[in-house]
């Protein structure tokens, strides 16, 4: 199995752009802390993967797999390469070292994701988003596009088996609460009220379709970083990847949802399967947490009937329950997930494989689940056109 040494992240409420940083800055620190935490110096790495989605259209800077060894300099001559799955990213870098440490080609490889986000406007922040959709074919007449999306998700439930509101707004708040604890959570200084997660038109504004303003994840600046080791490498790793899947189907949204499957989205079922069965586990409940994909409430809401944790179409039981809950049965995002946390979008993925690790080695601080052995995530890119899942454990 691959191991995790450690890893770090950025501070996701930062605001780089008026700090009169750039995306060179962001990597500086995530590649220095990285390495720190991890125990390991810039002379012990073999190869670096780096997940970033959208550089160009935010920053203008391309060419990212070079960013590593122009911030670092010790890593001038390691081989490097940038990987862009939307949303997923991360999760493709982290898949990509994978595979040159089991194919013994290296033994330590630093994988990052990086996104810089706030360097425009909200509204073109948006637009530039909306490159990772089926471009001049979804969303049409839409004003954001990935809101507008994702409520038809939920519309898409709706029609198939029902769907309150009220829940999509209960996972949300769930999600914020979690990140009050979580020093790195773009928003735990976020004051909230109850108004904050019902139909109130003022405190949580309608955003596309039924979709509220805590409802979506925010636009973000941040990274965050790991080093993957094989077991040649003689390291002693904190944690380990049990299990992956990865699996890709077409850009446009529609195609999916006319699908007449008892689960709307069958394929990212398909992948955590794949990802529970390399682990050697049968089913969700022989996880302790889950690090999920919520970029919007119904994506979490279609993760829950999709891990398996309810029958399709009954989400909700598992809102009502408590399960999900932070000391509930399944706690999903401890961290506070992407509605929480933040969602630069490159480095989502790795930090969901981050956070992992540290549940499972107890270094989570205030948002430590107690006992947590094994933790799945699930990370997914466009309307889950590209979707990966990894258990993580000890």
């Amino acid at each position: 199995m691959i191991g995790i040494l450690g890893g770090y992240q950025t501070d996701y409420a930062r605001n780089w752009t008026k700090e009169g940083g750039d995306i060179t800055a962001m990597t500086a620190e995530v590649v220095a802390g990285t390495l720190a935490a991890a125990g390991v110096g810039p002379e012990d790495i073999e190869v670096i993967h780096v997940g970033n989605a959208f550089g160009q259209l935010f920053t203008g800077q391309g060419h990212l797999g070079a960013m590593p060894a122009t911030v670092e300099p010790a890593l001038a001559g390691i081989p490097a390469s940038r990987h862009e799955a939307a949303c997923a990213s991360g999760g493709i870098a982290l898949l990509a070292a994978m595979a040159d440490l089991e194919a013994g080609r290296y033994d330590v490889a630093l994988v990052l994701g990086v996104e810089l986000e706030r360097s425009v406007s909200g509204g073109q922040a948006a637009d530039h988003m909306g490159a990772a959709a089926w471009v001049g074919r979804d969303a049409q007449g839409a004003t954001y596009v990935w809101p507008w999306s994702f409520s038809q998700l939920a519309d898409e439930y709706d029609r198939r088996y029902g769907l309150d509101d009220a829940h999509l707004r209960a996972i949300g708040e769930i999600n914020l609460i979690n990140a009050r604890r979580n020093p790195n959570a773009q928003t735990r200084a976020w004051t909230l009220t109850p108004e904050s997660f019902a139909a109130d038109d003022v405190a949580n504004p309608v955003v596309e379709g039924r979709l509220r303003r805590h409802d979506c994840s925010q636009v973000t600046d941040g990274a965050a970083g790991v080093v993957l080791v094989s077991e040649r490498a003689g390291r002693h790793p904190g944690s380990y990847i049990q299990g992956w899947g990865h699996r890709t189907v077409g850009l446009g949204l529609d195609a999916k949802l006319d699908q007449r499957e008892t689960l709307i989205m069958p394929h990212v079922a398909q992948t955590i399967r794949d990802a529970f069965d390399r682990a050697g586990i049968e089913g969700v409940f022989e996880v302790d947490a889950i690090e999920t994909h919520d970029c919007f409430t119904p994506t979490q809401y279609m993760a829950i009937d999709h891990f398996g944790i309810t029958a399709p179409g009954r989400s909700w039981e598992a809102v009502e329950s408590g399960i999900i809950a932070r000391d509930g049965r399944l706690p999903m995002n401890p961290s506070g997930g992407l509605i929480g946390v933040g969602h630069p979008v490159g480095a989502s993925g790795v930090r969901m494989v981050l956070d992992a690790h540290r549940q499972v080695t107890g270094t989570a601080g205030e948002y430590q689940v107690d006992g947590t052995q094994r933790v799945a995530t699930l990370n997914i890119g466009g309307s889950t056109a590209t979707t990966v899942s990894f258990v993580v454990g000890v």
